[in-house]
């Protein structure tokens, strides 16, 4: 008998619900023939094309250390997602575009699912929660900077 949503803690079920878009990531990513996009590749490609991201700040919001961010970086220009401009700076290849077309994919099915399984307020108070536990995480980051700083 699975537990009541009441009796799990958020970040447990935060994990979990992540996984979700994961899956239909992943499954999208592999019918599509990209099956070698590097983790955390999803989210800078999808960022960059789909929602018009930088490339640096996609990959800083990752959380990940510098060496990491360059290697995931190298990764997708060397897997042909991406290609390297003079300024330094990336833009996704056609090959890059179509994986960016396949995650916007896996993403909307998800969000269409889920809007059939809650309520309209609900997905709002959803989407509201999350906002507000970045904020939160944000102003944790900032406290921790400056501590660092200091």
């Amino acid at each position: 008998m699975a537990p009541e949503p009441g009796d799990v803690v958020l970040p447990a079920l935060l994990r979990a619900a992540r996984g979700s878009y994961g899956a239909a990531i992943r499954a999208r990513l592999a019918e599509g023939g990209f099956d070698d996009m590097p983790r955390n590749g999803p989210y800078v490609l999808g960022g960059l094309v789909n929602h018009g991201g930088a490339a640096r700040q996609l990959v800083r919001e990752l959380g990940v250390g510098k060496q990491a961010a360059g290697q995931l970086v190298d990764t997708l220009v060397a897997r042909g997602y991406l290609t390297r401009e003079p300024d330094s700076d990336v833009t996704a290849t056609e090959r890059g575009r179509a994986a960016a077309a396949a995650i916007r994919a896996a993403v909307t099915s998800v969000d269409d699912e889920l809007a059939t399984l809650v309520t309209p307020a609900e997905l709002a108070g959803l989407r509201a929660g999350l906002v507000a536990l970045t904020e939160i995480r944000e102003r944790l980051e900032d406290v921790e900077r400056r501590s660092a700083v200091d």
